[in-house]
Parts: C-alpha cells; structure tokens; sequence
C-alpha cells in the first residue's frame, strides 16, 4: 500500500485526536472512512447511487465496497453492482492491534496489545457468507492488511450488572498500512496454499500447521478453495480428508 497516500486518507479523516478527546465525535467508522478515502480521494465518487443501493465508491475503476465485516450484506447489493460495472470488495485484517480502553469521558484508563494476530487467510469466515459469487469474473478481492488501534468504553453502567458489558467496543482507528493482497481470479486464491504443500496431498491440519492458523479456519479455507476447484478431495488419510491442488491451477 502507499503510504503516504494512506496517511493523507487518514488526516483527511481525523487529526488523530478526536477519538482521544471524546467518543461519538465520528458519524462513520474510522477504518471504513480512511479506506473509502484511499481508494477514492476525490468525494463525487463516493456514495454513488446503483440501482437502489449506495456504493462506497463508483468511478472509472468499476465499484469499491470497503466492507469491514458482515459480507452477507453484500449478497444483494452484488446481484446488482455485478450487472452494472466490475466490482472490488475491500476487506482489512490486523496484523497487530493495541486495545485503548477509555471511561465514560473519553479518559484513556489502560492501553495493551492484543496477542491476536490477524493474517489473510481470517477473510475467509467472511469469504464463506458469499461463497458462491467468489468465481465471479467481474469480483476482484482486495485485503489490506493493518496495524491499528481499537478504543473502548465502558459500558451502559445503568443496566444491571448481569446484561452489562464493563467494555464495548466504540471504533477502531488505523495507524499503519503493512501489507496488501489482491484476487482478481480463482486462480490467485493458491496464493492460501503454502508451497510446502502444493505438490503432495494434505489434510486440514496440514494446512493448519504450515500456515499456522487454527483447525477450524483451516477446514474453512479448504471449504472455500474446493468450491473454486483450486484444492479438490482425493481421498481420505487416518478418516481425515485429503486434498491436492487442481493440476490445472498449476
């Protein structure tokens, strides 16, 4: 990512002081609003109206969606922007993020960072809700990988203590690009199988240990890849599925 193309998305968003002076100074997510600024500077491009829905962005480079989370949302909004002009999902990961917890006016009370670390592959819970427009061949994929910062107050201290979180959280707010990955075809999606696998038959935990993410997002990302046909089954080992990468995606 280009970073001082981000950090201008950033200062046009916020001066970096207003979540520090007090909560509920933003109308939009932080995260979402720099992103939108980055991809889209100039504002008559965004929030354009398509067919009964409201794209972030829409301009010679087709329609950005910079979905944070809750890509079944999408699933009616691509059934148009598809037919409309090629289209990008935007979706950021965080590849470290420091947890600011703040009272009830704005005070920060403690700051720590969170030992969750985020890689590519945790687009895929998301990834799954809208599985089958995945092989779209107008849907390009964009993850941004960032380091940011994630503030939270305390909660509604006039509910009972049984319903009442002592924390929510309020927004998150970027501080650092580090990385990007973009998937314009099914093909790209290999870039999930690590090397050391791509020319034997593996399983789930397999794939779970050489890219060191958990069994269930392993199972998930497989889910994903075989519906793609970039892995397909080819038996099982010890009753745990077997997978191989497609010979023609190679």
């Amino acid at each position: 990512m280009d970073k001082i193309r981000f950090s201008e998305a950033l200062k046009k968003v916020s001066d970096g002081e207003q979540l520090k002076s007090g909560v509920g100074t933003l109308g939009e997510k932080t995260v979402h609003a720099v992103l939108k600024n980055y991809f889209e500077p100039f504002t008559d491009s965004q929030e354009q109206k398509i067919g009964g829905f409201v794209a972030d962005i829409a301009g010679e480079n087709g329609i950005i969606e910079i979905q944070t989370k809750g890509f079944d949302k999408l699933r009616k909004k691509l059934d148009v922007f598809l037919t409309a002009a090629p289209v990008t999902i935007v979706h950021p990961v965080y590849s470290k993020l420091k947890i600011i917890k703040l009272d009830e006016n704005g005070t920060v009370i403690s700051r720590r960072t969170s030992p969750k670390k985020e890689s590519f592959y945790d687009v895929f819970p998301e990834l799954y809700k809208i599985k089958n427009r995945l092989s779209e061949e107008d849907l390009t994929l964009h993850i941004v990988m960032l380091e940011a910062e994630e503030y939270r107050i305390t909660g509604d201290v006039k509910k009972p203590r049984r319903s009442r979180k002592d924390y929510v959280r309020y927004d998150k707010y970027p501080t650092e690009p580090v990385d990007e990955l973009i998937i314009k075809r099914p093909a790209d999606y290999l870039y999930f199988v690590p090397n050391e696998l791509r020319s034997y038959e593996f399983t789930a935990n397999d794939l779970a240990a050489a890219a060191k993410i958990n069994l269930h997002l392993a199972r998930l990302t497989l889910n994903i890849l075989t519906s793609l046909n970039v892995t397909e089954k080819v038996g099982a080992r010890n009753r745990r599925n077997l997978y191989s990468v497609n010979k023609e995606i190679l």
